[in-house]
């Protein structure tokens, strides 16, 4: 295989539809079902991306990655998402592992792991959803000398089969996390060992491999720490980023009318291109408002919790119309737009945290008629 050589940061917006063209729509959109269903047909698709240097994209150009801004690297990952929610789901826990590496102190574990991760030579998972929960910890970290024994279950961990390690944090006594690079198969080492469910028999992108993990007194030194990050580092790291996973909802959105557009062709009836319009209005108009609230740093809160609200709102109906102008061929499993609102399953609930929980609710009582639709409409005209 002939690997290209990545982007140059001032090419990829202009890119993206080449993107699309070149990769997305030649590789993925034909095979979008099989990508959801099988696992290799998904790791293809994903080394598809590698080839030309797309696995890394916020990481700097040092390491190889094009060190993409905030609103570059969301429209990237709508993109991905219109095209499969499980090619665009796995890449992202990638990306994320990459980003965490290049913001380490760990200059050596760095020089070992970022230069690779761009073409996907090494491949990485993250674990660390865990730190969301209250109560009791479930997955623990007790120093030692020379680093610190790890101890727990870890819930969610995507790309089993696929990803060779994964990022894990555990937390601390005085309530840190330390994150650190564990091995993503099953390994006993010293007293220590690290094992993994069978694979979850999620709604969607079952390709993705999704298990948890079982840690015992896993002895993780020094030189494998990525980061020690400070007591609710996760929960404020959910604040600043809130309307970060709202790309992919956006893209899952324009799957539906896609599917909508194209089933237009065959059933000739005026509704239809009447509700694609409508539904293609509101999405632009979130998206639109997005990208000014991710621009303007006074942004408040609860307006970008509308707004992600918005998102998930919009993925969940321009999929189930998807699903209503397909009429009884979208209860084939395998149809697209099958296919599409079950993604919109997985991302109502993908970085759930209670604000958004909250939000979406309310979101539902607008559409209602049985909420604040003034207030609504201050943040965001639906």
């Amino acid at each position: 295989m002939t690997i290209s050589p990545p982007l140059k940061n001032s090419e990829i917006t202009q890119n993206l539809e080449q993107i699309e063209t070149s990769i997305l729509q030649k590789f993925v959109a034909p095979l979008a079902n099989e990508i959801d269903s099988d696992r290799e047909t998904l790791k293809t698709a994903l080394m598809t991306l590698g080839k030309s240097g797309l696995l890394a994209l916020k990481i700097p150009q040092k390491w190889g990655g094009l060190e993409l801004k905030q609103q570059e690297f969301f429209n990237y990952q709508l993109l991905i998402a219109k095209y499969s929610g499980a090619l665009a789901f796995l890449q992202t826990q990638h990306q994320s592992a990459a980003a965490m590496l290049a913001s380490s102190q760990n200059n050596q574990l760095q020089q070992q792991y970022l230069p690779h991760l761009s073409h996907g030579r090494i491949l990485l998972g993250i674990g660390f959803s865990q730190l969301r929960r209250s109560g009791e910890p479930p997955v623990k970290a007790f120093p030692t000398t020379g680093g610190y024994y790890i101890e727990g279950i870890v819930p969610w961990i995507t790309g089993w089969g696929i990803f060779q390690e994964f990022i894990i944090a555990a937390k601390l006594p005085d309530g840190r996390a330390v994150f650190g690079i564990l091995p993503f198969v099953e390994t006993t080492k010293l007293n220590g060992s690290i094992t993994f469910s069978e694979i979850m028999p999620l709604c969607a992108m079952t390709s993705t491999n999704t298990v948890s993990a079982t840690v015992k007194n896993w002895f993780l030194p020094d030189e494998q720490v990525v980061s020690l990050k400070p007591v609710n580092w996760i929960h404020n790291s959910d604040r600043q980023k809130v309307l970060g996973f709202s790309a992919f909802a956006l893209g899952c959105a324009l799957a539906g009318i896609d599917i909508m557009k194209a089933t237009s062709k065959t059933k000739l009836l005026p509704f239809i291109p009447d509700a694609i319009s409508s539904l293609q209005t509101e999405v632009d108009k979130c998206r639109n408002a997005i990208e000014e609230a991710n621009k303007n740093p006074d942004t408040n809160f609860a307006e970008k919790l509308h707004l992600r609200a918005t998102a998930i709102n919009l993925a969940q109906r321009c999929t189930a119309a998807a699903v209503t102008v397909s009429s009884g061929a979208a209860n084939h499993k395998n149809h697209g737009a099958q296919r599409v609102y079950r993604e919109a399953l997985v991302y109502t609930v993908s970085g759930q945290t209670t604000d958004i929980m909250e939000a979406t609710l309310k979101c539902y009582s607008r559409e209602q008629g049985t909420g604040n639709r003034e207030q609504g409409e201050k943040h965001f005209p639906v």
